[in-house]
C-alpha cells in the first residue's frame, strides 16, 4: 500500500495511499458524498431504496475494506473475509428491494443492482482505488441519470411489449382479441390477474408481437395503446 500506483492517490499525496487517521476521514467523506448523489437520484424517482440506504451501504463497503486491509497488516494474512462478507451482505440486502406489483411487473431491479454497485465502490474506495472509485462512480451515474431516456426511446420501438389490461366484462376478450389481430398484431401471451379480484373488471397483462410491416415501420407503442384505448369496451390499458 506504499507504492502510489493510482493517479488521483499520487495528486492527493502519499498520505491517501497509506490508511492512516487523514485517508481514512477522507475515504469515509469522499464514500457518503459519492453515494449521497446515487442515493439523491434513486430517491428523486421515488424508487424503494433511497438516500440514506446507499450512504449506509457505501460506508459498509468502505469500512470494511479500510478493517481488512488493517487486520491483515497487522497479522500478516492476505485473507480479506469481512469484505467478502459484506459483499455477500449487500447482495442479499438488494435483493430485499425488489418486489412484485399488483401487475406482475418484478419492480426494483434496477435500484437492487445499484445497490449493489455501490457496495462494491464503497470497497474499491476504502482500499484506496480512487481512480477507479472515480470511474465507476461516473459511469454507474450516467447509467442511472442518463440512459432511461435512451432504453424508452429503444423499448417504444421494438416488436414485443406487454400490456396491462382492464376490460368492463369478461365477454369482452374475445373482441379485443379479435381486434388485435385485425391491427396487424399477435398475442403471444395471455394471463388473468388475480389481484384485481371482485373488483368488477376483468384484468389481463397480455404479451404481443407486432406482425404488420406497416406498423412496425410507422407506429410507436404508445400509438397502438392509444387507438386500442377508443374501444368502448377497454376500461383501461398501458404499456407494463
Amino acid at each position: 500500500m506504499n507504492t502510489i500506483r493510482d493517479p488521483i492517490a499520487a495528486l492527493l499525496g502519499p498520505w491517501s495511499a497509506e490508511l492512516n487517521l487523514y485517508s481514512i476521514i477522507f475515504r469515509t467523506v469522499a464514500s457518503a458524498v459519492l453515494s449521497a448523489v446515487i442515493g439523491w437520484e434513486r430517491s428523486s424517482k421515488r424508487h424503494s431504496a433511497g438516500f440514506r440506504t446507499f450512504i449506509a451501504v457505501t460506508l459498509a463497503g468502505t469500512i470494511v475494506m479500510m478493517l481488512d486491509i488493517y487486520l491483515n497488516s497487522m497479522f500478516g494474512s492476505k485473507l480479506f473475509l469481512l469484505s467478502a462478507a459484506a459483499v455477500i451482505s449487500t447482495a442479499r440486502i438488494a435483493t430485499r428491494s425488489l418486489f412484485f406489483s399488483s401487475r406482475n411487473q418484478i419492480m426494483g431491479l434496477t435500484t437492487s443492482v445499484a445497490l449493489w454497485s455501490n457496495g462494491i465502490i464503497g470497497l474499491a474506495l476504502g482500499a484506496g482505488l480512487y481512480t477507479i472509485t472515480a470511474v465507476a462512480f461516473i459511469a454507474l451515474l450516467f447509467c442511472l441519470a442518463t440512459l432511461p431516456a435512451f432504453e424508452f426511446h429503444l423499448k417504444n420501438r421494438s416488436n414485443h411489449f406487454e400490456v396491462h389490461l382492464e376490460l368492463k366484462n369478461s365477454l369482452n376478450l374475445q373482441n379485443f382479441v379479435t381486434t388485435i389481430r385485425r391491427l396487424g398484431l399477435n398475442i403471444d401471451a395471455i394471463e388473468m390477474n388475480p389481484a384485481y379480484a371482485n373488483s368488477g373488471l376483468s384484468v389481463y397483462s397480455i404479451a404481443i408481437s407486432i406482425s404488420s410491416a406497416e406498423l412496425k415501420k410507422y407506429k410507436t407503442h404508445k400509438e397502438i395503446i392509444e387507438a386500442l384505448r377508443t374501444l368502448e369496451y377497454v376500461y383501461y390499458i398501458e404499456e407494463i
